[in-house]
C-alpha cells in the first residue's frame, strides 16, 4: 500500500463514539470468555496508558470519552482493570522500547490475574502490528491507527462494553476526558498526518498525509475544554502552519480548470475562530515550521494578546547541507528571516526549537554550523535529540551513520551551549513582573505555601517551571502576578507581587 492510499484510510479523529467502519490492517486477536467478561452488574473498568507525544495524549483523551459514553469506568490506574488499553508510540527506537516494555508489564499483570484483557493500539501497532502479534501473543487485541474505529464495536461484541448503544444523549457526549495532572492546560490537535517527507521521519507512514479537522469541530472541542476549566490551550499537529492547505487544494481540484474554488480556512482563520468562539486566556502555538510562518500569522501574534508571545519552531539543524539531506523545507536564510521578522514584530517573544545531532553524514564542520546558528539566534528554549535510525525511512539507508558515542558527545556539547543561553535569558528576567499560571500548590506548614507554575514563556512539560513561596494558597489553574527574584539554568524563582503579597 502506498502512502497516499493509506492517508485516505486514517481518520482525522481516530476514535468516534459511533464506532464507524474500520480500515484495512491487522485484525484483533480472539479473546476467551474468561478474559472478555467484566464483573457482573458493574460497569467495566478500563485503564488507558498513553505513551509518546501530545498528539497521542489527545487521541487517548478522545478514546476515553468514547469509552465513557459507552458506560465504562475510565481509570489511569490499571490495577484491577477489566481491560488495559496501551496507546503506543513508534516514532523512535527509545519510544518503541518503552511501548514494548509497557505491553510486557501489562501481560505479566494479566498472567497474575491483576488485569483482564490487554489491548495494544496506535502508532507502533500501525507500523509493526504483525511482528508484535507474532512476538507477544499474550496481547488479546492489536489495532493500528487505521483500525481504531473497530475498537468500541469489537469490545462490545466481546462483552467488555455494555451493548444497546450510547446511554448519553448525543449532544451531551464528551469529546475528551482530560488525563494530565494539570487539567487546566490541554492540547488541541488541529490536523492529522503530514505532507513533508523528512528523511528521518516515519510519521507519514504511520499517520498518513496531512488532513485538517473542520473549524467548527475544533471550536466545539475548544469550548468543551473551556467548560472543563482549561485556561491554556496548546495548538498541536505535525505542522501547524500547514492547517487548511489540504482543504484548499481539494477545493481547487473540485472546481476544475477555470473554475472558482470555494473559500477554505487556513491557520489564521482557525485562530480567529478560536478567539471568537472561546474566552480561553492563553493560546500557545506548537510545531510551526519556519517556512509556513506568514505575515498574517506574525500579525496575529503581534496583535492578539491571548495568543501568547511564544512560538515553537522546529529547525532540526543549522547547516544547509544537513537540512538538504534531511529533506527539510527550510535553509539558514529562511530561518534567520523568519526569526528576525518575528522578533521585530512581537516584543518579548520566546522561541523554542528542536534539533537533531548525529544525522547520517554529519561532519564536525556541519555540527559547528549548528552550534553557530544556535549561538547566533539564541533560542530561549531548545530540545535536542540524537538521531535514531528508523527502518523504512530514507535516512536509515544513508551512508555515514554516526557512531553512538560521537552522537552523545555532540549532544552534550550542544546542551552546554544551550544551558548558557537559557540561563542568561532567565537572568535577564530577574526584577521583572510576570503572570503565573499556577500548576500546583503544596505545603502550608508554618504559613508557607509552595507554588509551582509557569509564565507565558514556559510551556507545560517541555520547559522549566517558576517556583513561588507564598503566605496564602493558590488554586491550580488560577493566575497570579509574581516578581522574578532569581534565575536557574531552566527554572525561575519568584514571589507574589502586588498589594499584600508575601
Amino acid at each position: 500500500m502506498n502512502r497516499r492510499d493509506r492517508s485516505r484510510e486514517l481518520p482525522v479523529f481516530p476514535v468516534s463514539a459511533e464506532g464507524a467502519a474500520a480500515g484495512v490492517g491487522l485484525a484483533p486477536a480472539p479473546v476467551s470468555g474468561a478474559q472478555a467478561a467484566a464483573r457482573p452488574g458493574q460497569p467495566p473498568k478500563i485503564g488507558v496508558v498513553t505513551l509518546g507525544c501530545d498528539k497521542n495524549t489527545v487521541d487517548s483523551e478522545r478514546l476515553m470519552a468514547a469509552l465513557a459514553a459507552r458506560g465504562a469506568r475510565i481509570s489511569r490506574e490499571i490495577e484491577g482493570a477489566d481491560l488495559v488499553v496501551i496507546n503506543t508510540c513508534g516514532f523512535i527506537q527509545a519510544a518503541k522500547e518503552e511501548s514494548i516494555e509497557t505491553i510486557l508489564e501489562a501481560c505479566a499483570m494479566k498472567k497474575e490475574g491483576r488485569v483482564g484483557t490487554v489491548a495494544a493500539v496506535g502508532c507502533m501497532v500501525e507500523r509493526h502490528g504483525r511482528e508484535l502479534a507474532r512476538e507477544i501473543p499474550e496481547v488479546d487485541i492489536f489495532l493500528g491507527l487505521s483500525q481504531m474505529r473497530d475498537l468500541i464495536p469489537g469490545l462490545t461484541e466481546r462483552g467488555l462494553l455494555p451493548g444497546g448503544g450510547v446511554s448519553i444523549p448525543t449532544m451531551e457526549l464528551p469529546l475528551r476526558v482530560l488525563s494530565s495532572d494539570t487539567p487546566h492546560s490541554a492540547h488541541l490537535k488541529i490536523s492529522e498526518g503530514c505532507d513533508h517527507t523528512c528523511a528521518f521521519c516515519s510519521i507519514p507512514d504511520m499517520r498518513g498525509l496531512h488532513r485538517s479537522a473542520p473549524v467548527d469541530e475544533l471550536v466545539r472541542e475548544a469550548r468543551e475544554l473551556e467548560r472543563k476549566g482549561v485556561r491554556e490551550l496548546s495548538i498541536v499537529s505535525q505542522d501547524t502552519t500547514w492547517y487548511g492547505r489540504d482543504l484548499r487544494r481539494n477545493a481547487v481540484r473540485a472546481a476544475g480548470p477555470g473554475g472558482r474554488p470555494h473559500w477554505t480556512p487556513l491557520l489564521p482563520d482557525l485562530l480567529r475562530a478560536l478567539l471568537e468562539g472561546t474566552a480561553i486566556p492563553w493560546i500557545r502555538l506548537f510545531y510551526m515550521y519556519p517556512s509556513g510562518i506568514t505575515p498574517e500569522i506574525v500579525a496575529l501574534l503581534e496583535g492578539e494578546q491571548r495568543i501568547l508571545p511564544y512560538l515553537d519552531m522546529p529547525v532540526q539543524h543549522g547547516a544547509d547541507t544537513m537540512l538538504r539531506r534531511m529533506r527539510r523545507p527550510e535553509r539558514q536564510a529562511t530561518i534567520r528571516e523568519r526569526v528576525a521578522r518575528l522578533r521585530a514584530a512581537v516584543p518579548g517573544l520566546v522561541l523554542r526549537t528542536t534539533v537533531i545531532v548525529g544525522f547520517p553524514g554529519e561532519t564536525e564542520e556541519e555540527f559547528r554550523e549548528l552550534i553557530g546558528l544556535i549561538g547566533e539566534i539564541r533560542f530561549e528554549r531548545l530540545g535536542a535529540f540524537t538521531y535514531s535510525r528508523e527502518e523504512g525511512t530514507p535516512a536509515a539507508a544513508m551512508p555515514g551513520q554516526v557512531p553512538d558515542d560521537l552522537k552523545r558527545e555532540r549532544l552534550e556539547r550542544l546542551i552546554d551551549v544551550q544551558r548558557t543561553i537559557s540561563f542568561e535569558a532567565n537572568e535577564a528576567l530577574v526584577g521583572q513582573r510576570a503572570t503565573l499560571l499556577v500548576d500546583r500548590c503544596t505545603g502550608g506548614e508554618g504559613g508557607e505555601w509552595a507554588l509551582e507554575g509557569r509564565t507565558c514563556a514556559q510551556a507545560a512539560e517541555v520547559d522549566g517551571l517558576t517556583r513561588v513561596s507564598a503566605r496564602a494558597p493558590a488554586v491550580p489553574g488560577s493566575f497570579l502576578e509574581v516578581e522574578i527574584v532569581d534565575a536557574l539554568d531552566y527554572d525561575l524563582i519568584a514571589r507574589p507581587a502586588g498589594p499584600g503579597a508575601g
